[in-house]
């Protein structure tokens, strides 16, 4: 419940004893399903385990022929019961194609204004940078909202996908996360002189992070370099929160390490974007 472990295996007081005495006991396995991966493979190796176990016990121990005593496996799997892929799937799809909309779209913005040759019209009027920049941004993020909002809805239409834990969680680390990303398509923005090279870097990133963030696979089963890589990444921050908020109904203080790590790199690239916009007057 603290997601502090994947895997529980829990073994009863007097388990040898009892099971010489039965020929038979149980232990208790829990399995942490919200990424349903990294449960399969924990689960199996567990099981594995435990058949070894069994496997001893029958070679090791004499017993009458057909009372042999076995340990019998009763798993429950945490948040996400019947491994249901889509449970696992649908939230870092909806993260992924928030990113690409923020990213780019946010990207081709000031660009867009250069080409077209309005951007001199900005520059000599007495507006601040940080404003300028967010009025960029604050159109976006309203337009990330309504998009979050409509995913959620055709999650819970199809897939039966409903939040376990409160919508404010689930906005507030949206508009953090919004924040952060419009904040890395301005900052795009402001290096690139066309549209074609704010798309392109702007695509570059989102592949990185598509691959990286654990939107198809485990950021767990990663080599250590790739998982400290991974930390500076928004999305994997933001995809881990919607499953827990959707899966598993954490609340603010279980997702504050996230949704600070979130702010700092958002406050990183937008100060960056508004430091990096030269405005003449």
């Amino acid at each position: 419940e603290d997601d502090k472990a994947d895997l529980i295996l829990q073994i009863p007081a007097n388990f040898e004893k009892n099971l010489v005495r039965e020929n038979h006991n149980q232990i208790y396995i829990a399995i942490n399903a919200i990424e349903g991966t990294k449960a399969n493979l924990g689960g199996g190796y567990l099981a594995s385990i435990v058949k070894d176990f069994n496997d001893d016990i029958r070679v090791n121990w004499i017993t009458p022929p057909g009372n042999k005593p076995q340990v019998v496996i009763a798993a429950n799997n945490w948040y996400n019961p019947y491994l249901d892929y889509h449970l696992f799937i649908v939230p870092a799809i909806l993260v992924s194609l928030l990113t690409s909309i923020a990213a780019m779209q946010s990207a081709s913005n000031i660009v867009q204004e250069k080409e077209m040759g309005t951007i001199e019209q900005i520059n000599v009027t007495p507006i601040k940078k940080h404003i300028f920049i967010l009025g960029k941004l604050i159109p976006f993020l309203v337009l990330g909202i309504f998009l979050f909002t409509l995913g959620l809805f055709i999650g819970w239409l199809f897939y039966g996908l409903v939040p376990v834990g409160h919508l404010y969680v689930l906005y507030t680390a949206l508009i953090v996360y919004m924040f952060t990303m419009l904040g890395l398509g301005l900052l795009i923005s402001t290096y690139s002189n066309t549209q074609v090279q704010a798309f392109s870097i702007s695509f570059f990133f989102i592949n990185i992070f598509n691959m990286l963030s654990g939107t198809f696979n485990s950021v767990d089963s990663m080599p250590n370099w790739a998982k400290t890589l991974v930390q500076t990444f928004p999305p994997a921050h933001f995809i881990r929160i919607t499953r827990m908020v959707i899966l598993k109904g954490s609340g603010l203080s279980d997702i504050s390490f996230h949704l600070l790590a979130i702010f700092l790199i958002g406050v990183f690239f937008n100060t960056w974007a508004v430091l990096n916009y030269r405005k003449t007057v």
